[in-house]
């Protein structure tokens, strides 16, 4: 129909902006290319052009963001239940993966709802209306290509970039881990804007961090005798055990599903990234076998 509603992204006019327009549009022509029946969840370009200077970016119209949803309710956590099918759609874009190809920028606030007209009370009815699509390939980055050193909004920053000893697609990987805790708990779950802070705080939820990659930072004031260099005394500590705790101790109940969830997130927020879970793999785990069989059921 020719009334359709679209989203435009007009970019400011400032050339390191139109850089970054640019290199979008080149990842989201990908995108259209390898998924032209429009099967994962990815947001779709319908059209780009220039206008008096600045690229315009045409866009399929999408709902609010599960960051925006999440406060407009206050905070409250999406169940298990939602967390398995929101998590199974994203995963699936994971076609960009196989591709050659890491978004370096998955949080909440770039994770729509396709539809807006869902009931903003949490009950079943939302289930429905649970489809996501994944937005913002800005700084998305192909295989071949420059990878700056720093990537990713800090909270869901992974450890081998904050350790600067490079980054591939399982930083995106860490990045969902961090967001799925965040759909689960209502809140960030690494809440700091300091990087040792945020190591401090990664130790105190998932362990020590492995020496050998202590050993191979270019951030040697990080290290201190081949661990953090972190004052266990200081007051910032003190807010550390008081706000983090081990990863399993999140778990508000224990049954079947929610330990196949937590067992899921313990094996996406693994520091070695050579033995962090793909979400090729992921997609096979445990916790979404209720939704593999429905879809076998249905195709």
């Amino acid at each position: 129909s020719r009334d359709e509603h679209v989203a435009v992204k007009i970019v400011r006019n400032i050339e390191c902006f139109r850089e970054v327009a640019r290199s979008e549009i080149a990842v989201l022509d990908e995108i259209n290319r390898l998924d032209d029946d429009n099967r994962f969840a990815c947001v779709r370009m319908l059209d780009s052009f220039e206008h008096e200077g600045h690229i315009c970016i045409v866009f399929e119209l999408l709902g609010l963001s599960t960051f925006d949803f999440l406060r407009q309710n206050e905070f409250l956590p999406f169940s298990v239940e939602q967390i398995r099918h929101m998590a199974f759609q994203i995963f699936r874009a994971v076609f960009l993966h196989r591709n050659k190809l890491t978004h370096t920028d998955l949080k909440p606030e770039n994770i729509l709802f396709v539809s807006s007209d869902y009931d903003y009370k949490y009950s079943d009815e939302t289930l429905r209306s649970l489809d996501v699509k994944v937005v913002d390939f800005g700084t998305a980055t192909f295989d071949h290509e420059h990878h700056e050193s720093l990537v990713s909004t800090r909270h869901y920053r992974a450890p081998e970039v904050i350790l600067d000893l490079g980054w591939n697609q399982s930083c995106d990987v860490w990045s969902l881990g961090c967001v799925l805790m965040e759909f689960y708990l209502g809140r960030t779950l690494f809440a700091t804007h300091d990087s040792k802070e945020h190591l401090a705080m990664m130790e105190k939820i998932l362990g020590p961090i492995p020496p050998h990659l202590l050993r191979k930072t270019r951030k040697q004031h990080y290290v201190h005798n081949q661990r953090l260099n972190w004052d266990e005394q200081s007051s910032t500590d003190d807010y550390i055990k008081t706000h983090c705790k081990p990863l399993k101790q999140y778990m508000q109940r224990e049954n079947e599903e929610e330990r196949q969830l937590f067992d899921l997130l313990g094996c996406m927020l693994e520091y070695d990234v050579c033995r962090r879970i793909t979400l090729e793999e992921a997609l096979w785990h445990p916790f979404f076998s209720p939704l593999r069989t429905q879809s076998h059921q249905r195709s």
